[in-house]
């Protein structure tokens, strides 16, 4: 174990609670998060990093160079927020009404920026770091906005890295896993459009709510009856809306969708019978339809090598009893898979012990890992650019 390293960083622990305070009590929803990309970029500035604001949207790319060192390593955390209503009572609460940082983004940035605080100050590598600060992973938008607006051209790595807290997980260990790890994930909206007609008088009317209650049951057959047990899909119904007042037939229905596959062929598969499914069951109660597409999903795959470099660094910041290789795959999705589909890295996971998941309203990031994961990345940095 490098005790003196985790020492070190844990020095700034109390700066990290009061950034990541800040941070959770104003949330702001995903490609809009200009404030708390201002608080990042100034803190960034102050420490001395060359820093591009405005990648992709609302991202920041933060460079520092030391020595004459040719290598480059990427690290990359997100900081969007999530439209749901928070249920703590915490001293740093989230002040907007609906919005809350309840997937831990807020504190994956601060350990970025503590990390970014400690090597600012040491420059204890010889080379060029990045640090990537991503809006919009939970509409996985983000990471394909900044590529798009040429973040590998513009701010050129080696290979790239990422790291997500997760409930359920043993309190500060790390989780590595080789090749596909997390779910490509497709959010589509499908429209139902009927002829609306007073409560009484159904027969007036093209029912779209009874049309999407069925599409609804329908869509459960993809994986129940198209899908081997042994491979893995989920096609979720995560919201139905439909009218307004219990003595009318509704004009319109909306249903959202969350699709997850870890095979690119499968994903062809179940999306091609989302299709399908969505214009039987539309014609069937003769309702028009419209299935709106969101970004193509993707599959986080890890590097082989760099999963295996990174596990191994971290056994030697943190102890062989604080890392485990060989994860268990995630149906949850991540769009660091498009960073990773352009450069080399790896994507782990930083157990936060027995809490309610991310997305729940009670969710809460244990702050006793923020120094952990700020010196997972410095341990990283230090090893990479020796």
């Amino acid at each position: 174990m490098n005790e003196k390293l985790i020492s070190e960083v844990s020095k700034l622990h109390d700066e990290m609670k009061q950034w990541m305070g800040v941070m959770h009590q104003n949330p702001e929803l995903a490609m809009v998060e200009t404030e708390t990309a201002k608080f990042i970029a100034d803190k960034l500035k102050s420490w001395g990093y060359d820093v591009a604001e405005g990648v992709g949207g609302t991202g920041i790319v933060a460079s520092m160079t030391v020595g004459g060192g040719k290598k480059s390593i990427g690290l990359r955390a997100d900081f969007d927020a999530l439209p749901i209503t928070e249920d703590n009572d915490l001293p740093y609460k989230s002040k907007n009404e609906g919005k809350s940082h309840l997937c831990g983004h807020d504190a994956h940035t601060t350990m970025l920026m503590g990390a970014a605080k400690y090597l600012a100050e040491t420059k204890n590598f010889n080379g060029t770091i990045r640090l990537i600060f991503q809006p919009g992973e939970e509409t996985m938008e983000g990471a394909p906005a900044m590529v798009a607006d040429g973040l590998f051209e513009r701010f050129p790595v080696d290979a790239v890295y990422g790291m997500h807290n997760m409930p359920g997980l043993p309190l500060g260990k790390f989780h590595f896993r080789e090749g596909e790890t997390m779910a490509a994930v497709d959010n589509w909206e499908i429209e139902l459009t009927g002829k609306g007609s007073h409560g009484s008088m159904p027969e007036l009317s093209i029912d779209p709510l009874v049309c999407g209650a069925s599409l609804v049951m329908a869509l459960q057959t993809i994986v129940s009856r198209n899908v081997s047990p042994w491979k893995n899909s989920v096609v979720n119904v995560g919201a139905f809306q439909s009218g307004i007042a219990g003595n009318a037939v509704p004009q319109k229905a909306i249903l959202r969708l969350s699709i997850r596959n870890m095979e690119p062929d499968l994903r062809t598969m179940v999306l091609d019978k989302v299709r399908s499914i969505t214009k039987a069951q539309a014609e069937a109660f003769n309702c028009g339809y419209e299935i709106r597409e969101g970004v193509a999903g993707a599959v986080l795959v890890n590097t082989p090598e760099n999963t295996q470099w990174a596990a191994d660094v971290t056994r030697k910041t943190f102890g062989d009893d604080n890392v485990v290789y060989g994860m268990h795959p995630y149906m949850g999705s991540e769009d660091f898979a498009f960073m990773l589909q352009k450069k080399v890295g790896t994507y782990c996971m930083i157990g936060n012990g027995d809490t309610f998941m991310v997305h729940h309203p009670k969710y809460v990031f244990n702050q006793d890992m923020l120094p952990r994961g700020a010196t997972y990345w410095v341990a990283l940095t230090e090893a990479y650019l020796k």
